[in-house]
């Protein structure tokens, strides 16, 4: 397939990432983190195919992104008063918070489990296109799976190119580090993954909070 850059900063370019969600198809576009590449996260085929866009394992869980925490509970089926008092603190921003998973999102989405990785982005081009949609997305990095994550437009088509539709270019991702993920669904609670937001940022919250290292 052809690969589009559209500039994020045209009404018509969101317009068209919007019809390319709706038709099942992917949406690669900048977030505060690196790029991201996304799908309607109800949409379990359109879903599929970010695994096979990124070569990615099937085991691995798509992380859910959101407008607010206000949709948190559109996909937790369970919201710990932690989740709301972290997402109050840290949203938008780069925490991804893992929670119990409603039962309405599909199954290739959490990889089989039972939990749901989510967070607002704090980004404009993500979040226009998160509420231009109306619906969560289902996004992970932009890049071949195992390959250094994308922070412009040029580096998600260096990996991507003729395996997406279309790339909505918002120049350079001001973090370049993605997101620092959280497992709320254990006790205490467990950094999976470090990130821009510290194991020191969360111990004002959470003074318990372990590292996967640390954790038994």
């Amino acid at each position: 397939m052809d690969t589009r850059t559209l500039p994020a900063a045209e009404p018509r370019s969101l317009a068209q990432a919007v019809e390319v969600l709706r038709a099942g198809g992917l949406v690669a576009f900048p977030t505060d983190t690196v790029y991201g590449l996304g799908a309607r996260a109800w949409d379990a085929a359109a879903v599929a195919q970010l695994y096979v866009a990124k070569g990615r394992a099937e085991s691995k869980a798509i992380p859910i992104l959101l407008a607010s925490a206000d949709a948190l509970g559109e996909v937790a089926a369970q919201v710990p008063p932690l989740a709301w008092a972290l997402a109050a603190r840290f949203w938008p921003g780069p925490l991804t918070l893992v929670v119990p998973r409603q039962a309405r999102v599909p199954d290739v989405v959490t990889g089989g489990g039972d939990t749901v990785a989510v967070r607002v982005p704090n980004h404009p081009v993500a979040l226009q296109l998160i509420k231009a949609l109306g619906e969560p997305l289902a996004a992970t990095s932009a890049n071949l799976s195992g390959a250094p994550s994308p922070v412009s437009a040029d580096d998600v088509l260096s990996q991507l190119r003729g395996r997406i539709p279309l790339i909505l270019d918002g120049g350079l991702c001001p973090g370049g580090l993605a997101s620092t993920v959280l497992d709320l669904t254990t006790k205490p609670p467990v950094i999976l993954r470090r990130g821009p937001v510290s194991r020191e940022d969360l111990r004002a919250f959470v003074p318990d909070v372990l590292e996967r290292i640390d954790a038994p």
